[in-house]
C-alpha cells in the first residue's frame, strides 16, 4: 500500500464514509490497532483517549479531586502511521469545531506513540476493543409519559462512545460548536445489566464515584436502556449505532 500524502489524508478526512478504519501490512487488511482506550497520567491529571470504529474522544480530568478540565472529539482515520482527525466538539473552544489535524502515530505492543497534546506524551493501553456495546451510539428515542418519542438526526445530539470497558457521553451541536456537557468512566455489561462507574462529570462533580445500573438489551443496531438517571429520575432510552 502506497504511503498516503498529507494532502490525500485531509481529503479523506472530509469524506468519512468508511465503516471501520483498517490498515495494511502489505498483504492483508488488519483491524485498526487504535481501537480501545489509552491513558496518560501527569501529576494528578488523567488524559484519556477513546477510539471506536469511526470516532475518538480526548478528555482531561482529575478523578481523585473530582475535577473536569477539558474534552474534545470527532471523527478520525488511521493508516498505521498517520492519524487524521476532524473535530465535532471542543469544550474549551467552540470555534475549533471542524478543525482538521494530521499527527504521526504508531502502536507498539501496549504503547501508543503519539506526541499529542504535547511532545513527550506517553500513552498506555488500558482497554482493548470488543464486546456488544463497543461502538459510538446516538440517542434516538426517549420515553415520556409512557410514550416512546423518536429523536430525529440533527446537528444537536447526544452521543456515547464505548470501548470494551470505558464509556463517555457528550451532548453537542456539530453545526454551532456548542458543548452542553459530558461524563464518563468505566462500565460493565453482563446478564442484561449495564452498570456505569462515573470518573468525571462536567456538570456536577458530586456525581464522580457514583455507580448507576440499568437494564440493557442490544437488538441489532439499537441499544435499549432502562433505569434511573444520576438524578434518580426514571428513564427509558433507545440508542442507535453511529458507526
Amino acid at each position: 500500500m502506497k504511503v498516503l500524502t498529507a494532502c490525500c489524508l485531509f481529503s479523506l478526512c472530509l469524506l468519512f464514509s468508511f465503516k471501520e478504519p483498517r490498515i495494511s501490512d502489505g498483504r492483508t487488511l488488519l483491524k485498526n490497532p487504535l481501537l480501545g482506550a489509552w491513558l496518560s497520567e501527569k501529576a494528578q491529571q488523567q488524559h484519556l483517549l477513546l477510539f471506536t470504529n469511526r470516532h475518538y474522544s480526548y478528555t482531561v480530568y482529575d478523578k481523585t479531586g473530582k475535577k473536569f478540565y477539558h474534552t474534545e472529539g470527532g471523527t478520525y482515520q488511521f493508516d498505521g502511521t498517520k492519524l487524521s482527525t476532524r473535530l465535532e466538539f471542543n469544550s474549551s473552544d467552540p470555534k475549533g469545531m471542524g478543525k482538521e489535524s494530521l499527527l504521526n502515530a504508531q502502536v507498539a505492543a501496549k504503547q501508543l506513540q503519539l506526541n499529542w497534546p504535547v511532545e513527550g506524551t506517553n500513552w498506555k493501553r488500558i482497554d482493548e476493543a470488543g464486546g456488544p456495546l463497543n461502538a459510538t451510539w446516538r440517542i434516538t428515542g426517549r420515553e415520556q409519559q409512557g410514550t416512546m418519542n423518536t429523536i430525529q438526526p440533527s446537528a444537536r445530539k447526544t452521543i456515547k462512545l464505548l470501548t470494551a470497558k470505558r464509556f463517555q457521553w457528550a451532548a453537542i451541536n456539530t453545526a454551532t460548536g456548542e458543548f452542553f456537557g459530558t461524563g464518563g468512566g468505566t462500565y460493565t455489561f453482563k446478564d442484561g445489566v449495564y452498570t456505569e462507574h462515573i470518573d468525571f462529570f462536567s456538570r456536577d462533580s458530586s456525581r464522580v464515584g457514583m455507580s448507576l445500573s440499568f437494564e440493557g438489551q442490544v437488538q441489532e443496531a439499537n441499544w435499549h436502556h432502562r433505569g434511573k438517571s444520576s438524578k434518580g429520575d426514571p428513564i427509558y432510552e433507545i440508542w442507535s449505532k453511529e458507526d
